[in-house]
């Protein structure tokens, strides 16, 4: 049986984790981390491709972009070249729900560096030569994803499983709709999103909380805090989902083939379904991969994947095959989601998930960017810092009657969606 998981003294796991609020009403939340020499900066906006208005997909993601070409007291080249001069990069993301600015410096550049990160979201000028190429280049990224079968497979199963709701849009947007953004559409964005009660500021690394929230309220001061209401999301009702099945042909050489379904958001089961994510699709050891590619070299690379959102999760899985092994590929999937050892797995069977999970965890705490990504999930999911100890001890209390009920809910047949792209030659 594997080793279990051996719980470090109590001194090991401590963290640094503090919190504070601007005068603004900006959430500051620092972790230090004093064995580092660097500051990894995050601000996050709590808006994603999700928010974006009707007719304006891909929106949130272009502002992203948009940033970073000029602010008023720094054009792009200022921007791309200052912080690498010391030593740092600067960089940025946009999900369905979430929009983040992030850098990692020297923590010899902190106040700087927080500067910088400061300009870019409380004083962008948009400049219009420079948002006009900027959209050539979001262009130039859609046609990839548009190259890339297994990327535009998902995008394309969101959109049947969400319908017209905002949840099925693609975080990119379309060439219409991103060649239509206007400097207006861009700020009515920000206004809506970029304040205070929508953001917050993250600092990870060799960093003192009272210096940097002395740093922080000097930086972002200039941020205001709106008088309107808040922006509200739409919620998806689990009710409206409908299963699918589609089979279209594509000018593709391999098969791609994504299975999935949606349940409503169900905390009490989030650490059991991170396990039995772990167990069908993540790495080597897993039952997707053993089956599909070990045992019977059906695929180059299968796996699961689960998606949390404010109100539901989305369960995943992904297989690429030959276009004449769809048949066999789908039928040992069908197989895998049955088989009484993943609802019902030996102890073996879970203890090597679950490490496989800690392990995760544990050794992304060495990475500063890491760690940020972490405590803004917790922040984003669960309105709070989840410390590093009580993560453990979720996992390590899932049992193998949480599995099965996680996999009730998740392998329910009647409720499974398949989209399968086939090759047309």
């Amino acid at each position: 049986m594997p080793e279990r998981y051996q719980e470090p003294e109590p001194g090991c796991l401590a963290e640094s984790i503090e919190s504070g609020i601007l005068s603004n009403g900006l959430r500051v939340i620092t972790d230090h981390v004093p064995w580092v020499q660097s500051v990894t900066l995050g601000i996050h906006i709590d808006a994603g491709s999700r928010d974006d208005p009707a007719r304006k997909s891909g929106l949130a993601h272009f502002i992203e972009h948009a940033l970073f070409k000029g602010t008023g007291n720094r054009d792009y080249i200022e921007i791309a070249c200052g912080i690498e001069r010391t030593g740092g990069y600067l960089d940025a993301y946009t999900t369905k729900e979430q929009t983040c600015i992030y850098l990692r410096c020297l923590d010899t550049f902190t106040g700087p560096s927080l500067d910088l990160l400061a300009d870019l979201v409380c004083n962008p000028v948009f400049p219009e030569e420079e948002i006009e190429k900027e959209k050539e280049v979001v262009l130039e990224e859609i046609s990839s994803v548009n190259d890339t079968p297994e990327e535009l497979v998902f995008e394309d199963f969101d959109r049947s499983l969400f319908g017209r709701h905002p949840l099925g849009r693609t975080i990119l947007g379309t060439e219409n709709s991103v060649n239509g953004f206007t400097g207006s559409d861009l700020r009515n964005f920000m206004s809506d999103f970029y304040r205070p009660e929508k953001m917050f500021l993250t600092a990870t690394g060799n960093i003192r909380h009272d210096d940097f929230m002395r740093l922080a309220e000097r930086c972002f001061s200039t941020l205001p805090a709106a008088d309107d209401p808040l922006p509200v999301r739409k919620p998806f009702l689990p009710e409206a989902y409908t299963p699918f099945r589609r089979a279209p042909k594509k000018r593709i050489h391999q098969a791609q083939i994504v299975l999935g379904t949606l349940i409503a958001r169900d905390d009490a089961s989030f650490h059991a379904l991170m396990v039995l994510n772990t167990l069908l699709g993540n790495g080597m050891s897993s039952m997707l991969n053993l089956e599909l590619r070990e045992k019977l070299a059906l695929v180059y690379s299968a796996y699961s994947t689960i998606a949390f959102f404010d109100d539901l999760t989305v369960m995943n899985i992904y297989a690429g095959t030959d276009g004449n092994k769809v048949g066999k590929t789908l039928d040992v999937l069908a197989e895998v989601l049955k088989r009484p050892d993943l609802a019902v797995p030996t102890a073996d069977e879970l203890r090597s998930a679950k490490s496989k999970l800690l392990g995760s965890l544990l050794m992304g705490t060495e990475k500063m960017t890491r760690r940020m990504s972490h405590l803004a999930t917790d922040l984003s999911y669960f309105g709070r810092h989840v410390p590093l100890a009580e993560k453990i001890a979720a996992i390590e209390g899932v049992g193998s009657e949480d599995i099965a009920e996680a996999a009730s809910l998740l392998f329910d047949e009647s409720r499974l969606s398949t989209l399968v792209y086939k090759p047309s030659r």
